[in-house]
């Protein structure tokens, strides 16, 4: 494989994996390679993975670690979530949506520095391999793709291990055993995966989450919280403006302590395997029942029930890995059309793991109490409802009349 690759940029975490692909690309293309690290807001000092890319041989100026939150909520997080985008009717995405951002600026460091590849460390076995590499393809039809788990025989825990040994890797101590599960965090979610959760029958260990309190562990005591929105985007907790990741991180305390935000799923693999995993969404959780509830006062009936049917459609664009296609772009125009009016505060209670909504109220509202209201009034004749219902039932009445 020597000389068939000049300069790789690599999707690095800094763990063990991708610190042994970053070797494993010197070794086998014997090429230039370009580190980049994006901080999602999974929460981990990441100056250690630039350390460790130094140690390994990469020049400074070919590590790259850039802070990508507010980006990652403004234009990836937030126009999914003015989709109310649920894979399979639960899952708010958090892998997914980070994808076509670490796509994205790969592809961006890759022009910048004269790369002609990108690399990854997702396996052949799962989604994520099939989402950076879609996104790659989209941005720059040319460039060429290494994925080493379809192409090295380093094809087990103690295979990895050894080769780290042998190059002088250091190996974290709880990575020389079997870990319970394998992770992916950011600021929308965390995820566990793997080992111990593979049967789908086993209860996760309460020990194992990381971003929320267990419900049984809930404080007594409701937290009431009021979310502002604008044109479908949540821009205040509480009166208090804030930015998108700030904002985010903000609901993530306030779900966490409520015991919010946690989902045990077994999902459908776009490579066509089910796989169980166990997030916690706590911010998210909080952000789609909002987002919901603004929309039900300002959103038209045609309007939501059309976004409502698109829904699933969108949300399994983003899962296969197709943020960057024309299909995906088109839905994201309607959608952002709908949320134009989608202004206003909804007040939530946070307890015990559920969100309750107890408020709304927009200057855009669509509820009309003179319409609605059960006392008497001046704007509703209830005697045009006869027409209504003997026109609609028409159709079925000529039905039965034709069988008898």
């Amino acid at each position: 494989m020597k000389g068939e690759v000049k300069k790789v940029v690599l999707a690095y975490s800094g763990g063990l994996d991708t610190s042994i692909i970053l070797r494993w690309l010197q070794d086998t293309y014997q090429c230039e390679v370009v580190t980049f690290t994006a901080d999602l807001g999974q929460g981990e000092e990441l100056e250690p993975a630039r350390k460790k890319a130094e140690m390994l041989g990469i020049k400074k100026e070919n590590i790259f670690i850039d802070d990508l939150r507010e980006e990652f909520v403004r234009d990836f997080v937030f126009p999914m979530f003015r989709a109310n985008a649920l894979y399979e009717g639960v899952y708010l995405l958090g892998t997914s949506i980070a994808r076509p951002l670490i796509s994205k600026r790969q592809i961006e460091i890759a022009n910048q520095v004269g790369a002609d590849a990108v690399a990854h460390g997702a396996t052949g076995k799962g989604n994520d391999q099939v989402r950076f590499e879609l996104g790659y393809y989209a941005l720059k039809p040319e460039i060429k793709v290494i994925a080493p788990w379809r192409l090295w025989d380093l094809n087990s825990r103690t295979k990895l291990l050894e080769y780290a040994e042998k190059h002088q890797i250091p190996i974290a101590k709880d990575k020389r055993g079997e870990a319970p599960y394998s992770t992916d965090a950011n600021l929308l979610h965390i995820s566990y995966e793997g080992k111990a959760l593979e049967d789908p029958w086993v209860e996760p260990d309460e020990d194992m989450f990381t971003r929320s309190v267990s419900p049984e562990k809930a404080p007594d005591t409701p937290t009431y919280v009021e979310i502002e929105f604008e044109k479908g985007n949540a821009v205040a907790i509480d009166g208090q403006r804030l930015s998108p990741a700030a904002l985010l991180t903000k609901l993530n305390e306030l779900g966490g302590a409520n015991g919010i935000g946690r989902l045990d799923l077994v999902e459908n693999r776009f490579v066509g395997m089910k796989s169980r995993g166990v997030y916690e969404t706590p911010g998210g959780s909080v952000l789609i029942v909002a987002h919901r509830a603004i929309e039900s006062i300002t959103l038209d009936r045609g309007a939501a029930h059309l976004k409502d049917e698109l829904m699933p459609r969108y949300a399994e664009l983003i899962y296969n890995g197709f943020w960057w296609s024309p299909e995906r772009e088109m839905i994201q125009t309607m959608i952002d059309k709908a949320s134009e009016m989608v202004n206003g505060t909804v007040r939530l209670k946070l307890y015990k793991g559920n969100v309750t909504v107890v408020g709304r109220k927009s200057p855009n509202s669509l509820y009309r109490l003179d319409y609605v209201t059960f006392e008497e009034d001046s704007v509703y004749n209830q005697r045009d409802a006869e027409g209504f219902i003997k026109l609609n039932a028409l159709r079925l009445r000529l039905a039965k009349m034709a069988r008898g």
